[in-house]
Order: structure tokens, then C-alpha cells, then sequence
């Protein structure tokens, strides 16, 4: 039998051997890549789909950023003062700083801007829930008014998302889709090429003005070298990988690990980790609807689950490359050993399906959803099914695109309506990495992410988290977080894994974060 790997290999190297010339020596300055999903919508705020925060860090600037330190910089803001008792906040933005349709950028587009992420964020939650009031100063100056301190705010406002829109655009209801794309930021969005499923474009902004500092993570200058980028949607994997073998493309997110091999000892490309978290493996439930709403029957599963199952189907021979993990990505200063044994001791398959026929489950059918032109989260999903069916469970598999998953993940429909039971995705190490990020760990309901669990001891750990006056103190709600994560299953951890991002060896000058990011990146 020949294997599923094998073909990848053999479809990817049948042009290996006759290379054209790369994308990047053609005169017009074009940079080629070929993202993990397609973009569906480009929405930030409204969607936490990875491709849609990379479009945003090129549309959108932030008013901090943080560095590699993890550290909150000044990115928009000139700077900003705060009053001895830490309740008010004056911050000032930079001189010139222009939208792309040449209006100036504002404090009122600033606060409408806060506003709408806050609504989403976990972060931004939690600052509006503390602000009393947010007021225009003048054209660049604006404060915020706290009714109790906030001092990680340069690390909220420069390492989630807190994208700063025009009034207008900012002014949209936070759980309804922007239609307009204007931004202040590196790149313009080029909507009228935005095919969704196929391709997207973005051109440089010749009105941006970098900071006059070296890049670091989502701060320091963001520096354009190319004239455009492109973005080609290539879901099967040897498709991509031969486009990047003969250059017709320069950049490949995120190669599955069957083709690493192949690319590493391809002539021309080089392969390289650019993320220093990685990323956090995550099988989501839904807790508002049947089975997933009997806490017996989601104890039931975690016997059973086997994160290096997952890691095998995901890595294949490159185990070096991932690890078990809890709630908390490991790497952070947060993540820890409680209550582990739970994933990491001897699996009891037998157990679990003693465990659900104790439960009360009844047989119901488990719509699992799987995206098709994402080869990580298939493989997933596919784990999923097998570990589902293994205990006696009623998995559904069903089939789809990204997009598509993405849009019916956020129905409340029963799944036999439009609705959903489970999927598996991934987070960004620094979106996991603390209390005030996490979204798949909040208890909010219905306000928090896909799967709604209610957990008001959750919730009030996190306060605890947010008040607490110093690391140890944080470290240790961290532990009493996980040990009720392991309760409660918000959702269940199935692995840390870095992948690595392939490229041709004529790119260099690669910003390391958490997204892939096009400031910074020039060819030889």
C-alpha cells in the first residue's frame, strides 16, 4: 500500500528538479505567499481566524506593540503618561500619522477602535469593564479614566489585536462584520483583487512612516521592501510545495511536516521555526448544546485522549519539533505541572468507555466539523474521530472548508440545524500564554469563544489573575486555573508544536512573533 506521506513526497518532488527563477527577481517588487487557510473574511476583531490577524497587522497599526521581551512599546503613540494613583492614562499619538485615503488618524478613531476590541478581547473586556470614561483631549490626545489600576495596558493594547480603524469603520457593532478595509498601517488592502478562496493582495503604503527604531515582534519599524504581496490559497499541500520548488511562489506558511524533509534538501528554499511559543493544539466542545453539556461525559473523554496521538498525526517523523501541554503553552511563565498525570499518564480507553455509558450519554450524533484545505487540523480531526468512535461516541465527521467552518462555528443551532458539537484548531502560543488572552479558557458564556462554557469560578480566577500584585502571585491563580480547567473542560489541550515556515533562501530579514509578518522581509 502506498502511504498518504509517500504521495506528498513524490507529487511535490516531481518538479524539483527543474527550478525557474524565484518570484522575488522579478523587477516589480512582488512578494508570493501561500497562507495556512484561505481569508473568508477579513475582519479581525470579529473573527480570531489566524489569516484574518495577518491581514490585520498589515492593514491596521496598533497603538503599542510588544517585543520580543514580550514587553508593551509605544507603536502609534508618541507616548503616554499615567497619574501616580494609576487611574489615568493620558496617551499622545505620533506626528503625521495618516489613514490610507490620506485623512489624518484621531483620537476619536482611537477610542471608537478600543471600544469595538474591547467587546471581543479578553483583555479589552476587562479594561472596559474597569474604564469610567475615555475622552478626546484633542486631534492626538486622548485619555482614558480608570475606576481601579490597569498596568498591563501597553501589553493589552500591543499584543491582542487592538487594531485602530477609522471612527466610522470602528463604529460597527463588534459581533457584526466590517465591509470597509481602510487602515493606517504598513499595507493597503487591494479589495477589488480579493478573490475569497483563491487569492488576495495587499500594495505598501507610501504614506506610512515607520518608527526610526529596529523591529522587535509587533513593535519597533515596520519597514516595507516589496511593492506588493500576494497571497496565493493552495489547500492541497504538494501543490504548494512544488509552487515553491519551481518559484512560483516565495513563501509557504506553514508546510505539513510529511514535506519537510523534501524541503529542507530542496536547492533554493530554506526552512526555518519563526514563532517562539509555537502553538497550543485545541479540541473545542460546545457546552451549550447535547452531549457536551453533561460535565460526566466530557470527564469521560479525558482517559482516553492521547496528545502524542495527535502529535504523530500532525508531525509525522518530526516529533522533535512538539510536546505535551497543558492549559497554559508551555514556555510561558504561566504554564505548569498541575494535575498533568491527567493527560500525560497511562491512557484507559477502557475506562472512558466505562465512563460514558455512566455518563447518561444517549447516543446522540456529534457533528465534528474538520476543515478540508487545512492539512493540520484535518489530521486533527481525524484523531478526534477515532478517539470519539473508540469510547463509544457518535462522531459525525463532516467536511468542509475553513471559511465555512469558521461562519457555522458561531451558530447556536443545534448541530442537527446548522450547528456544531467539536472542532480542532490551534492557538498562537502568545494568545494562550496568560490569563488575559485566553479565550478558550474563559467561563463568560455566551461572550466568550466558540463552545460558550460557563464557568463563573473560572472567571473569578482570572480576576484574582488580573489584581494579583506580582508574578508569583499570578503564577500561583495560573495553577489553581489549571487544576479547574482539568474539572470543568472548557476545552481539551492536545499538544504544543512549532512549525516551521518554508521560503526561498533569497528572503531574509524575518520579524520572529507570533504571526508571520511582512514588514522587515527584503530579498537578496
Amino acid at each position: 500500500m502506498i502511504s498518504r506521506r509517500s504521495l506528498l513526497t513524490a507529487a511535490a518532488a516531481t518538479s524539483a528538479a527543474a527550478l525557474a527563477r524565484p518570484a522575488i527577481g522579478q523587477s516589480t517588487r512582488v512578494l508570493r505567499y501561500v497562507p495556512q487557510a484561505n481569508l473568508a473574511n477579513p475582519d479581525p476583531i470579529w473573527t480570531t481566524a489566524t489569516v484574518a490577524l495577518l491581514h490585520g497587522y498589515m492593514v491596521w497599526d496598533t497603538l503599542y506593540g510588544i517585543d520580543a521581551g514580550l514587553i508593551g512599546r509605544p507603536q502609534m503613540l508618541e507616548g503616554a503618561d499615567t497619574s501616580s494613583d494609576g487611574l489615568l492614562w493620558t496617551m499622545k499619538l505620533r506626528d503625521g500619522l495618516l489613514w490610507h485615503d490620506g485623512e489624518k488618524v484621531l483620537s476619536r478613531d482611537c477610542i471608537a477602535s478600543i471600544q469595538r476590541w474591547g467587546k471581543r478581547d479578553g483583555f479589552g473586556q476587562r479594561l472596559l469593564g474597569q474604564t469610567a470614561e475615555m475622552k478626546v483631549v484633542d486631534d492626538r490626545t486622548f485619555t482614558i479614566r480608570l475606576t481601579k489600576p490597569f498596568p498591563v495596558m501597553p501589553y493589552a493594547l500591543g499584543a491582542n489585536g487592538c487594531f485602530i480603524m477609522p471612527e466610522r469603520i470602528a463604529k460597527t457593532d463588534a459581533f457584526t462584520q466590517i465591509t470597509e478595509y481602510v487602515g493606517s498601517g504598513p499595507f493597503r488592502f487591494l479589495r477589488d483583487e480579493w478573490v475569497s478562496g483563491a487569492s488576495a493582495a495587499w500594495a505598501k503604503n507610501e504614506k506610512y512612516v515607520p518608527r526610526q527604531e529596529p523591529a522587535s515582534y509587533f513593535a519597533g519599524g515596520k519597514v516595507v521592501h516589496f511593492d506588493r504581496v500576494e497571497w496565493k490559497i493552495m489547500p492541497d499541500p504538494a501543490t504548494a510545495a512544488a509552487a515553491l520548488q519551481r518559484g512560483e511562489v516565495d513563501w509557504w506558511e506553514n508546510p505539513i511536516a510529511d514535506l519537510l524533509p523534501l524541503l529542507r534538501k530542496a536547492p533554493g528554499i530554506k526552512v526555518e521555526v519563526l514563532d517562539p511559543l509555537g502553538a497550543l493544539g485545541v479540541l473545542a466542545v460546545n457546552h451549550t448544546q447535547a452531549p457536551f453539556d453533561n460535565p460526566k461525559l466530557l470527564q469521560a473523554i479525558l482517559p482516553a485522549l492521547n496528545q502524542h496521538d495527535y502529535l504523530d498525526a500532525v508531525l509525522g517523523d518530526q516529533q522533535s519539533l512538539g510536546q505535551v501541554a497543558g492549559f497554559f503553552i508551555p514556555g510561558s511563565p504561566f504554564a505548569s505541572d498541575v494535575d498533568m498525570d491527567k493527560i500525560t499518564g497511562k491512557r484507559d480507553v477502557a475506562l472512558a468507555k466505562k465512563l460514558v455509558a455512566e455518563s447518561g450519554y444517549k447516543g446522540e450524533p456529534i457533528v465534528l466539523m474538520s476543515p478540508s484545505d487545512q492539512p493540520q487540523l484535518t489530521a486533527m480531526a481525524q484523531v478526534t474521530d477515532a478517539l470519539f468512535k473508540s469510547i463509544g461516541l457518535n462522531s459525525q465527521y463532516t467536511s468542509m472548508d475553513w471559511g465555512t467552518l469558521v461562519s457555522r462555528r458561531a451558530s447556536h443551532a443545534p448541530s442537527n440545524a446548522g450547528g456544531w458539537n467539536s472542532f480542532c484548531t490551534t492557538w498562537g502560543g502568545l494568545n494562550v500564554s496568560n490569563p488575559g488572552a485566553h479565550f478558550p479558557l474563559r467561563g463568560n458564556g455566551d461572550g466568550g469563544w466558540f463552545g460558550w462554557p460557563t464557568d463563573p469560578q473560572m472567571e473569578a480566577l482570572r480576576d484574582k489573575w488580573f489584581d494579583a500584585p506580582d508574578l508569583p502571585a499570578q503564577q500561583a491563580v495560573c495553577r489553581d486555573m489549571q487544576r479547574l480547567a482539568f474539572q470543568h473542560l472548557p476545552f481539551f489541550p492536545t499538544g504544543q508544536w512549532f512549525t516551521p515556515t518554508a521560503h526561498s533562501d533569497k528572503l531574509s530579514g524575518f520579524v520572529k512573533a507570533g504571526y508571520m509578518l511582512f514588514w522587515g522581509v527584503q530579498s537578496a
